[in-house]
This record gives C-alpha cells, sequence and structure tokens, in this order.
C-alpha cells in the first residue's frame, strides 16, 4: 500500500497536540516510521536515488499539501518564517492569543520555568539590533509614565523599545564637521513595538498598536517571537503597503538571527510634535531623547548607557 502522506501528516500531529515540528522532523519520522511505503515510493520514482533524495521529496510534498491540510482541518496551524513549524492545536486563535499574554504578563510564573514572556524578547531584540544594524536601543517602560489618562491611556502611545542609528560611525571627520554645518544628518531613529504571538485573532490591533506608538520614528517596527498562518503574513504586507510599519521576527534560541520579514518604510523626517508629547509622558524617552542630543553634541554615542548586549 502507498504511502498517504496526507492521513500521517494529520495523525501525527493531533496524537502530539501543541507541540510544534519542521517539515523535515515529520518527514524524517516518516522514513523512520514507514520503511516499506517509503522503499515503495523511492522505487516508484526515477528522480529519487538516495534516502536523503526520499527525505527532501517528502519534505516538499507536505509544504505543498500544507494548504490543502489547513483547508480540511483548521485545527492545523503553521508559523511563518524559516523553518515554518507545523502544529495541531483545539484552541482558538483568540485563546492563542489571550494564552501567551496571560502567560508573559503573570507574575507567579516560577524563576526558571523555561517560559517566554514579552519582557524576555526586549534584550534579544535589542542584541539582535545591534548585531545587525548598529543600533542603539533603548527600553521604554510604561510603568515610568505618567498615567494621566488611566491604566490603560498609554497602550496606544509608546513603543516597548527605540534606538539611535549612528550613521557617522564609519565617516572620516571632515564629512562628520561639514555635516555638521550643513544639516543634521548624523542618525536615524528606530521604535519598536514587541509581542509574543501574531496570528489572525490580534494581527490587525497590533499593527495599528505599532503604527500609533512607532509612526514619529524614522523606521518603526513590530517585532514578534511567533507568527502563525499566512493570513497573518499576508494582512502585515497588505498594511505595511498602507502604512510603512515593518515587521521583525525575533528568534529566542538565537537573537542574531532575527530576521526582518518586512523591511519599514522610512518617514524622512521625525514627528518632533508627537516626541514632545512622548517626554512629557514617559521619562525613560525623555532620556533617550538626552542621550540622542548629547551624541549630537559629543559625537560620543557613550554604550554603557544603551541596552547594548552584555558582551559589548
Amino acid at each position: 500500500m502507498g504511502l498517504n502522506l496526507a492521513k500521517t501528516v494529520v495523525g501525527f500531529l493531533s496524537e502530539r497536540a501543541e507541540q510544534k515540528f519542521t517539515a523535515r522532523q515529520i518527514a524524517q519520522w516518516v522514513f523512520e516510521n514507514f520503511p516499506a511505503e517509503c522503499q515503495e515510493k523511492k522505487e516508484n520514482s526515477a528522480s529519487i536515488q538516495t534516502d536523503d533524495d526520499l527525505v527532501q521529496q517528502i519534505i516538499r510534498e507536505i509544504a505543498s499539501q500544507r494548504p490543502s491540510l489547513q483547508r480540511r482541518d483548521s485545527q492545523l496551524k503553521t508559523t511563518e518564517g524559516r523553518p515554518r513549524q507545523y502544529y495541531w492545536t483545539e484552541k482558538t486563535d483568540q485563546a492563542e492569543v489571550a494564552e501567551a499574554e496571560e502567560t508573559s504578563t503573570s507574575q507567579s510564573l516560577a524563576a526558571g520555568s523555561g517560559t517566554l514572556k514579552e519582557a524576555d524578547l526586549y534584550p534579544l531584540l535589542s542584541e539582535y539590533l545591534w548585531s545587525e544594524f548598529s543600533v542603539y536601543s533603548k527600553r521604554i517602560d510604561e510603568k515610568r509614565s505618567s498615567n494621566r489618562h488611566g491604566p490603560k491611556g498609554n497602550k496606544w502611545l509608546y513603543p516597548d523599545i527605540v534606538g539611535m542609528e549612528n550613521l557617522t560611525a564609519d565617516w572620516h571627520q571632515e564629512v562628520k564637521d561639514l555635516v555638521k554645518e550643513y544639516a543634521d544628518k548624523k542618525t536615524k531613529l528606530w521604535s519598536f513595538e514587541v509581542k509574543i504571538l501574531l496570528n489572525r485573532s490580534n494581527v490587525r490591533e497590533s499593527f495599528f498598536q505599532a503604527v500609533s506608538n512607532s509612526s514619529w520614528a524614522n523606521f518603526g517596527y513590530l517585532a514578534a517571537a511567533e507568527i502563525e498562518g499566512t493570513d497573518t503574513l499576508k494582512e502585515l504586507r497588505m498594511l505595511f503597503s498602507l502604512h510603512g510599519i515593518g515587521l521583525i521576527q525575533i528568534d529566542p534560541e538565537n537573537p542574531t538571527e532575527s530576521q526582518i520579514l518586512i523591511p519599514a518604510r522610512e518617514r524622512l523626517e521625525v514627528d518632533w510634535a508627537t516626541c514632545n508629547r512622548l517626554t512629557e509622558e514617559n521619562k525613560d524617552f525623555l532620556q533617550f531623547l538626552k542621550l540622542v542630543r548629547q551624541f549630537h553634541q559629543t559625537e560620543d554615542p557613550r554604550p554603557k548607557d544603551w541596552d547594548l548586549p552584555p558582551d559589548f
């Protein structure tokens, strides 16, 4: 009997609900547990010469069958980014987001539990920004806000992280001096809204929170550890075309391997009126602008004042 890959994949994932697997991991399991069917598949194909060829073919077939499998079984979901992961869940999209946010904000989690919280993502994103773009980043803590507009009044006002890019790091001093006299083009300011999970249930709210919090900067980004579903990524690309907010996927295991899935569209001028409001409401943002001003005056970014990786 030939290998029914669709039924096999669904069975594998449903028996391991809530666990995530790459197509390669699933293909390797199929190869190890269905030797007769795999051998028959190998013999019936002129293009499959080795076991590695066979596993690679199964990987391709899993990827090509994914859309039809998801139309048939809504419980089969995937993450975006690379490598894509497949998993089976009975939870709704809303329940997944609620669970991720509840875990993230819970104060009763035991230390060292291994559960990823949103706050864990901040230093990881900072490490990626430094390693990839040499951006000096700074955390904006909402607890240091005035809260004059109520407990949730600043939800759509502050980003989670801000950053400064030193455009003159490799410039000759003569050029630096000329730019100083001619025009202020020494820095670009960045802004980031961070989430644990993005899926169809929270993608628009999260994106427009990033628009609200980050549109003052030269570059605004929504960053997340996990992005579920091709529809989510399609929605984000559509929204980017309208508003220019980019998307970063954070790799919690290896932050320097995080990736920009959608590059932000550059805003040529900083919205200083919005910056002024932010400084009036939050001491961390005021400190951030003080560091930017200090750099413009001294040309020394003073790395110790920023949230750079410990081994910098």
